[in-house]
C-alpha cells in the first residue's frame, strides 16, 4: 500500500469523479484508475460503487475513507513540525478568499505580510466563503479570509470586519428612489447573482424561498467588477457588501429595511498542527487588527 494511492483513493471520493480528481491532483486518469483497482485489490473489498454515472463510496469505502482522512491529516501535520523543527527559512501558506474580498480587502493584507515575511509563498486560492470553509475543513487550505456567519464549531475564527449587506440598482431603477428594500421588492425583478458557494448568495436564496419570492436570475457571477458594471448598465439588481460598492458611480446602493450584517474574517481549522508560517499569519491579521 503506497501514500499516493491513499492520496488518489481520497481525493476521488471527494470530487465523486476520477477525471476531476485527475485534474485536482495533476496526474493522469489512468494513473488514479490502476491506483484503486490495485488498493481494492490489496484490501479484498470494492471500494466504489461504479453502477452509477458518479462515483459513490460502497459502506466499506466510507468506513475506509474516515481512517485514511485521520492518517493522511497526521502525515501533513508530521511533515510541517519537522519542517519547523529543521528551521527551514521556507514556507507556503494556502489561503481561500471569496473574490468579493479578494478584489477589496486582500490586498491591503498581503502587499503588507509580503513585505515582512518576503522568504514565504503564498498561494491564492478563489471560491465562495461557503466552498472555502468547506475546503479547509477537509485540509485542502491552511486559511480562508470569508464571511465567518454560521461557519462550522470544526473552524477557529478571527473576525476583522462587521459589514452589511446591500442591493444595488441602475440610477433609473423604480425602487432607486426607496431609502431600504425589502426582499419582496426583489419579486420578478431581473437580478444578477453570485456562483453558487457564496455565503451571500446562500442567505438571500434562504430569505427568498422562506417568503415564496421569485426573482429573474439573469446572470451568475464572481467578477464583482463585471456585476457593478452590468448593474450600471441596467442589466438589472444585485446584492454585495457595503464596502465593495461605497462611492460607485452610476449605482444607487440600498439597504434592507431588515438590515443584513455579516461578519468577515480568518478562518482556519482546529487540533491541527499550526506552521511557523501559519502562525506568523495568524500573528500579523491579529496585530492588524490591534
Amino acid at each position: 500500500m503506497e501514500l499516493k494511492q491513499l492520496e488518489y483513493f481520497q481525493m476521488t471520493s471527494r470530487l465523486k469523479n476520477i477525471t476531476r480528481a485527475a485534474k485536482r491532483l495533476r496526474v493522469s486518469q489512468p494513473n488514479i484508475t490502476v491506483a484503486i483497482k490495485k488498493l481494492e485489490a490489496e484490501l479484498g473489498i470494492q471500494l466504489f460503487d461504479r453502477s452509477q454515472k458518479q462515483l459513490s463510496l460502497t459502506p466499506e469505502g466510507a468506513v475506509f475513507l474516515n481512517r485514511i482522512d485521520l492518517a493522511l491529516r497526521n502525515i501533513q501535520d508530521a511533515v510541517l513540525e519537522v519542517n519547523d523543527y529543521k528551521k527551514l527559512q521556507k514556507g507556503t501558506i494556502k489561503i481561500g478568499i471569496p473574490s468579493m474580498i479578494g478584489a477589496f480587502l486582500f490586498p491591503k493584507i498581503f502587499s503588507s505580510f509580503q513585505q515582512k515575511y518576503s522568504h514565504l509563498d503564498i498561494y491564492l486560492y478563489e471560491e465562495g466563503s461557503m466552498t472555502i470553509r468547506e475546503q479547509i475543513e477537509r485540509d485542502e487550505l491552511d486559511f480562508g479570509i470569508v464571511i465567518l456567519s454560521g461557519a462550522s464549531s470544526s473552524l477557529e475564527l478571527l473576525p476583522m470586519s462587521k459589514n452589511q449587506s446591500v442591493a444595488c440598482l441602475p440610477l433609473e431603477h423604480p425602487l432607486a428612489k426607496k431609502k431600504s428594500i425589502a426582499i419582496s421588492d426583489i419579486e420578478n425583478e431581473n437580478v444578477i447573482m453570485l456562483k453558487d458557494g457564496s455565503y451571500l448568495r446562500n442567505l438571500l436564496m434562504q430569505k427568498m424561498n422562506n417568503e415564496n419570492i421569485k426573482a429573474n436570475i439573469v446572470l451568475e457571477s464572481n467578477q464583482i467588477e463585471t456585476i457593478k458594471g452590468l448593474v450600471a448598465s441596467n442589466v438589472g439588481m444585485a446584492f454585495l457588501l457595503d464596502f465593495v460598492v461605497k462611492d460607485t458611480p452610476n449605482i444607487k446602493v440600498l439597504p434592507f429595511e431588515d438590515p443584513i450584517f455579516v461578519d468577515v474574517g480568518l478562518a482556519w481549522k482546529k487540533d491541527r498542527y499550526i506552521s511557523k508560517a501559519a502562525q506568523s499569519f495568524i500573528e500579523f491579521c491579529q496585530d492588524t487588527l490591534k
